[in-house]
Parts: C-alpha cells; sequence; structure tokens
C-alpha cells in the first residue's frame, strides 16, 4: 500500500515559535518544511543565532538547501510546493496571514491564540468556509506528556466523566516578548497564556456557560485571575489560576487536579532559577489506590511533533483533529475576553 507523501509546509514567522516548529518537522515523517519567509535578510540566509525563548535549544545556523526561501508572505503563498502555511507571527498578525494564505488555496495551521477579537475569529471561519481551506490552530497543551495523558483518559471513560477540577498556570513577567500586556498586539496573559487551560478546559468538559473572576489589572488586561465555571450540569465544578507574579525566580509553572466519577488525577511542575521540581502524574482512584503511569520519556519538542503529526493527518484527511478545531480555539479566545471584560466592568462599579 502506498503511503501518503508528506505534508508540504511553509513557514511564515521565524521567531522563537517558528523555530521550536521548525525544529518538530525535522522529526516528522507525515510533515515536510519546504518553504519560509521572513523579512529579515539573515534569517533568509540561515542565520537564526539569535533566537531564544524560555525552553528549548536557542536558534542556530541552518541550512537552506533544498528549501524555498521568500521575503514576504504574499510571495509564499504563491508557491505550488506549499500544502500548508504554519503561521508562527505575532498574534495581531494572524488574521490577516489566514485569510490571505486561505484564499490562495492554502490550508492554514495558525499558533495560538487564533485571534486577539471575537471578530477575527469569526473571519477566519468565514474564509475557511467560504474556500474549503481547513484552519487548524496549535494549542500544544493536550499533546504535552500528563496532560495528554489525562485528555485520553478521559476519552476512554475508564474513570467515569470528569466532573470538575482546578488549573493553575502562572509566570514571572516575560520580559523577552515585546508588547505582551499590549491588547491589540498580544493580548497579555490572559489571551496568551491562560487561553490554554481555556482550550483544554473545553476539551474536557465542553464550553462553560458562564464565568466568574476576580484579580489584578495591568492596565488594560489581566494581570492574574482566579476563575470560576458554572456548566449546564450543575455537577460539574471547575476553577483556574492563572497570570504574571513579580517573582523572576520562578518563571513558570503549571498544574492541574482534575476529578473523574471514580479518581483524581493530580499534577504540578514548578521552574525555578536555580532547579525544577516536579509532582508527577497520580491516579488516585475510589478505592484508595494511588497510580503513578509511567510516561514516555521526551523532551520540549516532543509535544509539537506531536501536535505537528496531527496537523498533516488532517490535511489528508481533510477532517481537523478535535485538538486542533478553530471552535474550540476560537472559544477559548472568547472566554479569555469574557474573563477580561468581567474584571473591568468590576474596577468601574
Amino acid at each position: 500500500m502506498t503511503q501518503p507523501r508528506a505534508t508540504r509546509i511553509g513557514l511564515v514567522g521565524i521567531g522563537f515559535m517558528g523555530w521550536i516548529h521548525s525544529l518538530a518537522y525535522r522529526r516528522s515523517k507525515s510533515a515536510k518544511l519546504v518553504a519560509f519567509a521572513s523579512q529579515d535578510p539573515k534569517k533568509r540566509s540561515g542565520d537564526w543565532r539569535g533566537i531564544q525563548g524560555n525552553f528549548g535549544p536557542p536558534g542556530e545556523q541552518i541550512s537552506i538547501d533544498g528549501l524555498e526561501v521568500f521575503d514576504s508572505l504574499e510571495s509564499l503563498v504563491q508557491c505550488p510546493e506549499v500544502d500548508c502555511v504554519d503561521i508562527c507571527l505575532p498574534p495581531h498578525l494572524h488574521v490577516p496571514a489566514a485569510v490571505l494564505a486561505m484564499k490562495h488555496g492554502k490550508d492554514v495551521f495558525i499558533e495560538k491564540p487564533v485571534a486577539l477579537t471575537l471578530e477575527g475569529c469569526q473571519e477566519i471561519r468565514d474564509v475557511s468556509k467560504k474556500t474549503g481551506r481547513l484552519a487548524m490552530v496549535a494549542h500544544v497543551l493536550p499533546y504535552m506528556g500528563p496532560f495528554a495523558f489525562a485528555t485520553e483518559l478521559v476519552r476512554s471513560g475508564k474513570y467515569g466523566a470528569p466532573i470538575g477540577g482546578y488549573f493553575k498556570r502562572v509566570i514571572s513577567d516575560p520580559t523577552w516578548i515585546p508588547d505582551f500586556y499590549d491588547p491589540d498586539k498580544v493580548g497579555g496573559p490572559l489571551v496568551d497564556l491562560h487561553v490554554h487551560d481555556l482550550h483544554w478546559i473545553q476539551l474536557l468538559f465542553g464550553k462553560p456557560k458562564r464565568t466568574h473572576a476576580t484579580g489584578r489589572m495591568r492596565g488594560a488586561v489581566a494581570k492574574y485571575v482566579h476563575v470560576l465555571y458554572e456548566f449546564d450540569s450543575p455537577d460539574i465544578a471547575v476553577s483556574s489560576s492563572s497570570g504574571i507574579i513579580d517573582g523572576p525566580g520562578r518563571p513558570f509553572t503549571h498544574a492541574f487536579e482534575l476529578h473523574l466519577e471514580r479518581a483524581t488525577l493530580h499534577f504540578e511542575f514548578a521552574a525555578h532559577t536555580d532547579s525544577a521540581e516536579t509532582m508527577p502524574l497520580k491516579i488516585i482512584t475510589a478505592d484508595g489506590q494511588v497510580l503513578r503511569p509511567e510516561l514516555p520519556a521526551g523532551n520540549d519538542i516532543d509535544a509539537f511533533q506531536a501536535e505537528i503529526d496531527e496537523m498533516a493527518e488532517s490535511v489528508q484527511s481533510r477532517v481537523p483533529a478535535p485538538r486542533l478545531s478553530l471552535d474550540h480555539a476560537a472559544g477559548a479566545v472568547e472566554l479569555a475576553l469574557q474573563i477580561q471584560a468581567q474584571l473591568i466592568a468590576s474596577r468601574s462599579e
């Protein structure tokens, strides 16, 4: 039986996330990077050494042999060798880039957040429907070790339906991200950071019908929030905490406690400037067992490769995987903006 050829990718946005995606393409057998676009002559020459972020290896000099190299997205979308455009541009450029690519017959794979406004989400949805091109969103969290395990366990129904939980995602001030607190450029902690958990909560429980939020603001955006979520079922109890702390000694932490009908899952990871500490994933069952599942050994790129492999398979099948759903991604943006509006309104009362 003939294997389908790899999905051919054109990458735009050669920054930190574009670099991480490029490393995942090196490993993937389902997707192949065939082109990229950058306005920077150094990056077009393969000099990606200035790229760095809060995880993964720093950028390096890459070989551009065999790659089509363009100085603009407008040129890249006209390349017949590209099946799908991977958009790793700053968030405020996601919508026009996705629309342009789809109008030129390309599927799109958009790094989160899919857009900064509900209108932007709807525009992508409308153009996808009109052109018949796939619009998939790169929310990597459900592909990451403990989160991927929990997602699959919920799907299996082994311990019953999810009935609640607590989700935490906290970082120190991300000074490496320009315009992080600008609602028109990056979106701030809710839209750029907590959107991960808002997306995952929907995958697990469906979309909340109402939120109740309290927290601190920084200018026009929320800085740190506590949120309670209401669902159609009164038996589902979900809460979250997320945002920025002024403590650079702990640059990142994420955690969850997920309640199923017959078990509770618990995981926490915290990075510190001198070390990292983990409370490994545990399954605490209703009959008193504490199970410690062995997860596959992995590194920072594995989840991105899994995400990219599923994107490539979706392009081949023409059916977006649930974890890449535009509707879930747009719903996460809607919830983030809703929570932010509640905080703003509470300040004016």
